[in-house]
């Protein structure tokens, strides 16, 4: 619309100008009318193809006709994406044209005494005349097309910051939903080590106290004791570990309700609170392992324990990894091997810790599932997680004896 009314009022001028140019150069009016109509509205197509509109009103300039299409096509000229070169020298001939044909016109005026003035007045005229028709749009046009190259680009940098903040969060959202999972992973397999063992020991102890409530009382009061004090061990790792749960809720909460600013600093206080959570709710070490090995034992399990190298400390993970493959093992024993030899092997070497629970074939094969443990199929899987996630290897099968074996060596360091 806008185009289609510049247009117009460029077609209404070059008519009327293209009487007195029709006059002058000895033809018809309505010959100079039809032309101004036909250059005036040139100027509809100013922004498919500005070159073009500049030229006619270069060309045009003799006629003194097209000033508006003049203005209007520098101005659209100076703000499309051309190269510099091209709008300067289409400026350059459009500054020369106007004022070549300003400096003629005035001169003639003040030869013929319409004007009186002096003839420094003609180089003077000429000169505004043609800096004031020419200077102004391009430099507006200049500017604008700038701004526009500008907005455009910002406009553009935005969008690009959006898209890299979008896949930001998706990324994020893919390692939080990661991150979701270990946890439920390595929960999952705590909550297995921790009731597996201590309710598999209860549930054998319980079979052991049925068998002998009436014959030998002393012995069943000894187990019955044996089910509380592992009943009480199961409760209080198992509060432990909700407690770490727990603890890490809470901060998490506190996380999510804190400020985009301070995002940093609560999730550092709560990676600090669930560091002391955790720490202060240690797992099991190697140094355990005879109070392990005891508690089978006393279930009724023939376990020999040997230890080789020198005996030293290892860091919590690691005691914790070593401890835990052992327990699953009883644990296994218990559920499919009730009554067979069991024989735990530790040994201390220089930079690794390896560990080997191998059991002998039950002396009766229905005591496999005498006491009636179910079992999930959970426990060497969980075993090998453990080991590979610090870098160890294990291994676990049948034995050619009829046994089966578990070992695992993980790194000291």
């Amino acid at each position: 619309m806008l185009d289609g009314a510049l247009a117009l009022v460029s077609a209404v001028e070059c008519a009327a100008e293209g009487i007195p140019f029709a006059r002058e150069a000895g033809i018809p009016a309505s010959v100079g009318i039809v032309f101004g109509l036909i250059t005036g509205s040139v100027l509809l197509v100013r922004r498919k193809w500005p070159i073009a509109v500049v030229l006619v009103s270069i060309a045009v300039t003799p006629a003194e006709m097209g000033f508006l299409m003049g203005v209007v096509g520098l101005y659209t000229l100076a703000a499309a994406e051309l190269p510099r070169r091209i709008i300067g020298a289409l400026a350059g001939m459009s500054l020369l044209g106007t004022a070549v044909v300003t400096f003629v016109r005035v001169r003639q005026d003040i030869a013929r005494g319409d004007l009186t003035l002096g003839d420094w007045f003609v180089p003077f005229a000429a000169v505004t005349t043609a800096l004031g028709l020419t200077a102004p749009p391009v430099l507006l046009g200049l500017y604008v097309g700038a701004r526009r190259r500008l907005m455009e680009s910002l406009r553009e940098r935005a969008d690009s910051l959006e898209r890299e903040l979008q896949l930001l969060a998706e990324r994020a959202e893919e390692r939080a939903e990661w991150a979701r999972n270990e946890e439920r992973t390595r929960i999952a397999r705590e909550m297995h080590d921790v009731v597996a063992h201590r309710v598999s020991l209860m549930v054998v102890h319980a079979a052991a106290l049925q068998a002998v409530a009436r014959k030998d009382p002393e012995k069943a009061v000894r187990n019955a004791a044996l089910v509380g004090d592992m009943g009480r061990q199961a409760l209080t790792e198992l509060r432990e570990m909700l407690g770490v749960l727990r603890a890490g809720e809470d901060a998490g909460r506190r996380a999510a309700a804190v400020s985009l600013a301070a995002v940093g600093e609560a999730a550092a206080e709560a990676a600090s609170r669930a560091a002391e959570a955790a720490d202060a709710a240690e797992g099991p070490c190697l140094s355990e392992l005879d109070e392990l090995i005891g508690q089978s034992a006393a279930a009724g399990m023939v376990v020999d324990l040997s230890v080789e190298g020198e005996v030293r400390s290892y860091a919590a993970e690691i005691e914790q990894t070593a401890y835990r493959v052992v327990q699953e093992a009883l644990t296994n024993v218990h559920k499919h091997a009730a009554g067979a030899k069991t024989h735990v092997r530790l040994a201390h070497r220089v930079s690794e810790i390896a560990m080997q629970v191998e059991n002998e074939p039950p002396p009766e094969p229905a005591s496999a599932s005498a006491a009636g443990l179910p079992s999930g199929g959970n426990g060497l899987v969980g075993m090998r997680e453990r080991v590979v996630a610090l870098g160890g290897v294990f291994v676990s099968g049948p034995t050619e004896a009829g046994g089966f074996r578990v070992s695992a060596v993980i790194p000291a360091a």
